[in-house]
Parts: structure tokens; C-alpha cells; sequence
């Protein structure tokens, strides 16, 4: 891991913003975002895999996945499925990515006892290196305590961090 830590903060009760710097130019962090072969390389975190990864990048369109544990170390999640669905509102390349976040199941269905959230991922241009901000919206603060309380802090933490090595293996 590098110095680039992530920083994190609730706002509202219902809102979390995520910063980090990553050493990478701006249109090669948001490509990581678009691209299906890239995610399939760094999305979600230590010791998942991504086996189902179908990207629609355009406002309306889906991006459908399953994670899936390929760590023995991770106990009883080994082999667990845990699959999400984003639909796009808006695209705006290099800048912003906005769209709704959902659990969802291998059909594409959401799942409605899960908390769903809106997204706000801006991509920031520091001049070779690339500020990410991801704002996420939940209904309540009862949704975003729920996802917290899933690990999700951790998850996404793990989840830059292998963002960060996919940028450095390919630029």
C-alpha cells in the first residue's frame, strides 16, 4: 500500500465520501471504471474474485457482477457469491461516473432488503496523478449503518488498494 490512504467521512447521517489519490493519470483511473477487463483485475476486495463482470457504459445502461471468494483463508465466506448490479445515469469521461448501486441476485433482479445507493464518483485531475471522490447516498442513516456494519469500509478500502496495483501494473 502506498502513502495515498484512503480518507473517508459521513455527512448527513445517510452520505459517505471516500477520497484517495492514486499515482495515475486521470483518464486511465476512470478507464478502470468502464472497462470489464480492468475490473475484472481489481473490483472487490482482497481474496474475491470477479468470474461475471457485463458492463453497459452508457446513462441507462447496467453493469451486473458477482464477486466471489477465492481466498481458503476467508473461512466461511470461501466460495460465497455476493452480486451487484449499478444502473448509469450519467456518464461524463474523464470527470464523473453517477449511478444506483444495488445488491442484486445472478438474474439481475435487486434485492429490496438490501440498501441501495446513489453514487457520485468524480475523478479529479492532479496533474499525472488522480484524486477519486466517491460519494455515496443512502436513504437513511439506518441504510448507510447497515452497509458499514456489513464491513463495507473495509471492503472498499481493500477493494482501492487493488486498484492502486492495477493502475501500477499497467501504466
Amino acid at each position: 500500500m502506498t502513502n495515498n490512504a484512503m480518507i473517508s467521512r459521513v455527512e448527513n447521517d445517510r452520505v459517505l465520501v471516500l477520497e484517495r489519490v492514486f499515482s495515475a493519470p486521470r483518464n486511465l483511473v476512470f478507464k478502470m471504471f468502464k472497462d470489464p477487463e480492468h475490473l475484472k483485475h481489481w473490483w472487490g476486495p482482497k481474496g474475491w474474485e470477479l468470474p461475471v463482470c457485463k458492463v453497459d457504459f452508457r446513462p441507462g445502461g447496467v453493469w451486473h457482477y458477482c464477486m466471489k471468494c477465492a481466498d481458503k483463508n476467508q473461512g466461511e465466506y470461501y466460495g460465497m457469491e455476493a452480486w451487484g448490479k449499478a444502473v448509469y445515469q450519467e456518464i461524463l469521461e474523464p470527470e464523473k461516473i453517477v449511478y444506483m448501486d444495488y445488491f442484486s441476485d445472478a438474474d439481475g433482479n435487486e434485492n429490496e432488503t438490501m440498501p441501495s445507493t446513489k453514487v457520485t464518483m468524480s475523478f479529479i485531475d492532479l496533474g499525472g496523478r488522480t484524486k477519486l471522490v466517491s460519494r455515496g447516498e443512502y436513504a437513511s442513516a439506518e441504510a448507510l449503518k447497515a452497509v458499514m456494519d456489513m464491513g463495507m469500509l473495509q471492503g472498499i478500502t481493500e477493494t482501492w488498494d487493488r486498484l492502486e496495483e492495477r493502475l501500477n501494473a499497467v501504466k
